[in-house]
């Protein structure tokens, strides 16, 4: 299938660390259709010669087993073209469609790596010059907005040169397969689903934890913040994909009806609730990884007196009879102890234990990074009895399934999934405009009572999980974080 994939922003740092490195693993692995043209554009004067040795150049920060031969450079290189353009003039799109138009390609994907704030002038742009014809394909990638109104006035834009089916907001989260094992965990598996409800299950959490701090990027994450950077989206996304109903289908509306209707679904916050239920922090000083490292405050670009949130840790409940009760936990955090994104699944103890002592519940681990795989905790037979001749011990004891081991050949990348379902036209794991509105509808009154609230942000040492504050908040639940367990 002949493709273009044309890449606004082609020189930024979203282009060349993670976009062109999955698009090379993509060719590596003969997933890459035949035929297909990658366009870089951006303000810089370049010939295609020199955009590729720019790219070159870059693919020694890619980690070395994902790093190009001479020979593979060479090949995937010829893929590669560059265009200048000034995205304010309109002309400079009218010569990009006479590019594109030249050839004809059967499918064309314009994908948006620009600063979010361009994303308008861009749309509005391409429906002008006329490049959103139904072969189109416009990809957005996050953070769609800064709130629940700008978010809205994108998907306006958006609505305006495009239909919903054309347009794929993507969350390189959802491509990872990892989070692909939730849906056949779920739904491709007769085992949990009769335990999959408040009857069996006691309560869930979703951990989303960073060692890395802000780096050289102060001065976006400052406008930013953990809520919207990780909460808004991957966190919400995770828990749509583990409370959803079965969908009727594997078709694409159809999984994202039913994760909307869980984001609707969740307990809405008020000013009140926020204070008791949502933590946030900033990072202070500390030792990551072995390394002494800066609090958030001395970091580049940062303001010292910022009140940004380095770190969320929220409880809410989903208000429908199959989790009704059982509390979600999510967190999320730079310079945490770890690096480490897991679901972690406690069921409900045995209603009457024969046993001695009533042992730690069941309770299914999800890890989603470092490690691909699942865990399941259990009590066993330990072939001993309690002193005195009492009842019989038990010892906790896990299987683990690692799939990265298990599928080791046939692992990708989430980009790299991802950006094979845009050529492809696949849109199950991409965020339909009314999931990404009522994300935002759900974070905004949090937003609100933060900007009301004079208090900063609770310290933590960078190397730490977080404020004392979070263990508390679960604490109230008689809860634990699955490390402290």
């Amino acid at each position: 299938m002949a493709f273009d994939l044309v890449l606004f922003g082609g020189t930024g740092d979203l282009t060349w660390r993670k976009l062109m490195p999955a698009l090379f693993q993509a060719w590596r692995h003969g997933k890459l259709p035949e035929g297909g043209r990658i366009l870089a554009v951006a303000r810089d004067e370049r010939s295609d010669d020199e955009y590729r040795r720019y790219i070159h150049e870059r693919f020694a920060a890619v980690e070395e087993a994902k790093q190009p031969t001479e020979t593979e450079f060479a090949q995937f290189a010829s893929l590669l073209h560059y265009r200048r353009m000034d995205l304010s003039q309109p002309e400079h799109y009218a010569g990009l469609k006479g590019w594109l138009d030249a050839r004809g390609a059967e499918t064309v994907v314009l994908f948006l790596a620009t600063a979010p704030n361009l994303f308008p002038v861009v749309v509005e742009q391409l429906g002008r010059a006329g490049l959103n014809g139904p072969h189109v394909r416009l990809v957005l990638e996050k953070p769609l907005g800064h709130d629940l109104k700008s978010a809205r006035e994108i998907n306006r834009v958006v609505a305006s040169a495009f239909r919903e089916e054309q347009a794929l907001r993507i969350d390189h989260y959802l491509g990872k397969a990892p989070v692909q094992n939730l849906m056949a965990l779920r739904f491709g598996n007769a085992l949990f689903e009769p335990l999959w409800r408040r009857d069996s299950i006691a309560s869930i959490q979703i951990t989303l934890a960073e060692t890395i701090g802000v780096g050289t990027r102060g001065d976006f994450y400052d406008r930013t913040g953990a809520l919207r950077d990780m909460v808004q989206n991957h966190a919400l996304q995770l828990l749509t994909m583990i409370a959803m109903e079965p969908p009727p289908t594997s078709d694409a509306d159809a999984i994202r009806d039913e994760k909307l209707k869980v984001l609707k679904s969740l307990k809405p916050f008020t000013p009140e609730t926020v204070l008791r239920d949502v933590v946030r922090g900033q990072y202070r000083s500390g030792a990551a990884e072995g390394q002494a490292v800066l609090g958030y405050l001395d970091e580049q670009k940062v303001p010292p007196d910022s009140r940004t949130e380095t770190f969320v840790a929220l409880r809410t409940e989903i208000q429908n009879w199959r989790w009704a009760g059982v509390p979600f936990y999510l967190r999320t955090g730079k310079r945490l102890a770890a690096r480490d994104a897991q679901i972690v699944v406690n069921f409900r103890q045995v209603p009457h234990s024969i046993f001695s002592g009533s042992g730690p519940a069941n309770k299914l681990v999800i890890k989603l990074q470092p490690e691909d795989g699942l865990a399941l905790h259990m009590l066993a037979h330990k072939g001993g009895r309690s002193s005195g001749g009492g009842p019989e011990l038990l010892s906790a004891v896990s299987l683990d399934l690692d799939f990265d081991r298990a599928f080791a050949t046939e692992r990708v990348g989430g980009y790299e999934r991802l950006l094979m379902d845009a050529i492809a036209g696949r849109l199950n794991l991409f965020v339909r405009s009314d999931e990404q509105e009522q994300a935002w509808n759900w974070v905004e009154p949090i937003l609100e009572a933060w900007k009301n609230d004079s208090s900063p942000p609770r310290p933590y040492a960078s190397g730490s999980w977080g404020p004392a504050a979070a263990s508390a908040l679960i604490a109230r639940d008689g809860c634990v974080w699955a490390e402290e367990a």
